[in-house]
């Protein structure tokens, strides 16, 4: 909790609010950063409330109030979850998949055709099937994002010192000036032009660590195409943030 706040003002990690009859719990944060009190509905987990490291509690709860038909009006909207468990059908690269549970206790998870439609081969037990496709994705996904990645650097003419994967409940990608770039390992399920849109993306922040004009004239000198991957995350994101998430 930010020390500009008294200890008379408590400021709890999260909150209740009632919306339409059932309680929803938001989780509250509090950012030097932020110039005002702001509620945001991330693609999965709780809505957030972030205030001001000068802001009040009561002022905040009060600002909560008065967005309350605004969230209802964002919850009904949220993309569903689609969880990784036997039969589902899920992208890889932007094909569907058919999850098929083998039943064997080793091996690795591997693509097959079955009777026509491309299927996801997962060992183990079906209680185990989220988390072992989870860490074979995350893996697909670091393969691909690191060859993208270093394409993108060579032709900016940048250094990328490391890539790992995330799973940012709101973000795609993220990049530090000493050229660590995270990106979402979500990428890996959406069609390769997708995920080739965001490596370009954190790549031209190691030219400019800003959205400028000149940020994105950087992301389009790495790929010409850049508008049709970008496009594609406004229209689609907030589904494919959903995939692997419990029911």
């Amino acid at each position: 909790m930010n020390l500009l706040f008294s200890k008379a003002q408590k400021v709890p990690a999260t909150t209740v609010l009632d919306i339409d009859g059932e309680p929803v719990t938001i989780d509250v944060k509090v950012s030097a950063r932020a110039r005002s009190y702001r509620l945001t509905v991330p693609h999965h987990g709780a809505p957030v409330l972030t205030l001001p490291s000068t802001g009040r509690w009561s002022e905040a709860e009060g600002f909560l109030g008065r967005h309350r038909g605004w969230l209802a009006a964002r919850l009904k909207r949220s993309a569903p979850r689609t969880s990784f468990s036997d039969g589902e059908l899920v992208p890889l690269r932007g094909v569907p998949h058919r999850i098929h549970a083998t039943g064997r206790l080793r091996g690795r998870v591997e693509v097959s055709e079955i009777d026509g439609e491309l299927n996801l081969l997962v060992p183990g037990e079906a209680m185990h099937i989220p988390r072992r496709l989870t860490e074979w994705l995350k893996g697909e996904a670091q393969r691909d994002l690191l060859e993208r990645s270093n394409v993108h650097a060579a032709t900016l003419g940048v250094v990328v010192k490391s890539v790992a994967m995330r799973s940012q409940s709101t973000r795609w990608g993220s990049c530090s000036s000493s050229g660590r770039l995270n990106y979402n390992w979500r990428l890996v399920l959406a069609p390769p032009f997708v995920l080739d849109y965001v490596a370009a993306h954190e790549v031209a922040h190691l030219v400019h660590m800003n959205h400028s004009p000149s940020f994105w004239k950087a992301v389009e000198a790495a790929l010409p195409d850049m508008t049709r991957g970008k496009a594609w995350l406004k229209a689609h994101g907030k589904v494919l943030m959903g995939y692997g998430l419990a029911e």
